[in-house]
């Protein structure tokens, strides 16, 4: 093999390890009752491609998962797919289970450090409850996501659902989840926010 062609495979492999993104979620990411090319971050990686950016997206998300979970997953995950950025949206069910947030905020916090430690970048996707939950419980569950992005000066991205609350077909019977009719909305939203960090690293 020449230099030169081997210098070229060189960069092309340091480029597309530079934009893969490793999406850690739950059902909110997963497409909940629905086809996963519906989901999100699907549409979001096809709307990538078609603006010709080079990014492999691989969305690790499953329905019903728990920060415990996902902690027992990431290892495996890092190691196959050596993303150079990771998108963590867990820890709704733990609220919904009623789980300590304190438990929460360390299995978090685990993933940060781990996926930090094998050179990817942290995104941390913010997460609300409904408001049955009680004010207490909800005051500490909600400051978890803030302080961890603070505590390691990662980017917090705002909860996707929020905006659909209230607007008509976009969340299913239960209140909780998004329809397929709302991904669109929520790709516009997450592709808002990250676009900039997939251009300028030096962001992150």
């Amino acid at each position: 093999m020449s230099r030169v062609l081997l210098l070229l495979l060189i960069l092309v492999s340091s480029v597309t390890h530079a934009n893969t993104i490793l999406i850690l979620g739950d059902s909110l990411s997963a497409g909940y009752r629905m086809n996963a090319s519906q989901a999100w971050p699907q549409l979001l990686a096809k709307r990538w491609q078609q603006e010709g950016l080079a990014v492999e997206l691989v969305n690790a998300s499953v329905s019903g998962d728990t920060t415990q979970g996902g902690l027992q997953r990431l290892p495996a995950l890092l190691k196959k797919h050596q993303p150079s950025l990771v998108l963590l949206e867990l820890g709704g069910n733990d609220g919904l289970r009623g789980l300590p947030p304190a438990l929460i905020e360390k299995n978090l916090n685990q993933m940060i450090n781990m996926a930090q430690d094998s050179g990817a970048k942290v995104i941390l996707t913010d997460i609300q409850l409904p408001p049955n939950y009680g004010r207490r419980y909800l005051q500490k569950f909600e400051a978890i996501f803030s302080d961890l992005a603070k505590a390691h000066k990662v980017p917090l991205l705002p909860f996707f659902v929020a905006p659909l609350i209230g607007q008509d077909g976009m969340l299913m019977d239960d209140g909780i989840h998004p329809t397929a009719q709302a991904q669109d909305a929520i790709v516009s939203q997450v592709h808002g926010f990250l676009v900039p960090y997939l251009t300028d690293s030096r962001k992150l």
